[in-house]
């Protein structure tokens, strides 16, 4: 079995991220596709393993292995947190349905480190491009204020919402260069302090719920071997 036919036959989630999930689309917008597969378990029974990821079939589509998934999502990936939030699903398995129900058990506080960590890095290429260059890539910096948004609102309420909502308006002007490089990364430093005040008194538990996701692949993989 090629990697395109897991993709294919045995896809449990697809939906679309990127600028339109996050309501931040223009005209020129791709349209990316982020999808789940779930491998027959006996392939995982010969030497060479099935693919953790795969890339296509489509353009801008990419496709995680159920486990990986899992994996990603319980150490709070941004992206993968994002994926399982996404408003606009394309495709959903009984399998997808149940992992879409497990959204509240990957949640934590690991999110915060995640989700900073992240968002120093790519301050830091934003700052070395207005170093070298003048200016930021606009179109990063709106994506990244609208993750801090996000991580910042997740640690007040304990809900992942991932569409831009009335920021929508000032984040696109951030696109469109319309507020300066200090006014912008004014916002980004509000935002962050914002966050370490909601990881306070954020409801979030500690730590993921390990145990049930598990158990949801364990029958999983248990389900597609019989």
């Amino acid at each position: 079995m090629d990697d395109l036919t897991l993709v294919r036959d045995h896809t449990v989630y697809r939906c679309v991220m990127g600028s339109r999930a996050f309501g931040l689309a223009t005209e020129a917008s791709d349209t990316d596709l982020r999808g789940v597969y779930l491998a027959p378990t006996p392939l995982f029974w010969r030497f060479d393993k099935p693919p953790t990821h795969v890339e296509g079939p489509r353009e801008e589509e990419f496709s995680w292995e159920l486990e990986r998934f899992c994996e990603l999502a319980l150490r709070a990936n941004p992206n993968i947190l994002e994926c399982l939030h996404s408003p606009l699903v394309e495709e959903v398995t009984p399998v997808g349905e149940e992992l879409l129900s497990l959204r509240g058990a990957f949640l934590s506080r690991r999110a915060h480190t995640s989700f900073s960590r992240y968002a120093a890095s790519q301050r830091g290429k934003l700052l070395a491009d207005v170093r070298i260059h003048g200016a930021p890539r606009w179109k990063h910096a709106m994506h990244l204020l609208r993750l801090l948004l996000s991580c910042r609102d997740l640690l007040r309420t304990g809900r992942l919402t991932i569409d831009a909502g009335p920021h929508r308006d000032r984040l696109l002007a951030v696109r469109r260069g319309e507020l300066t490089w200090e006014e912008t990364d004014a916002w980004m430093a509000r935002l962050q302090e914002e966050t370490e005040s909601a990881l306070a008194s954020t409801v979030l538990p500690a730590e993921p719920d390990r145990a049930r996701v598990q158990d949801f692949l364990v029958r999983t993989r248990r389900a597609s071997a019989a």
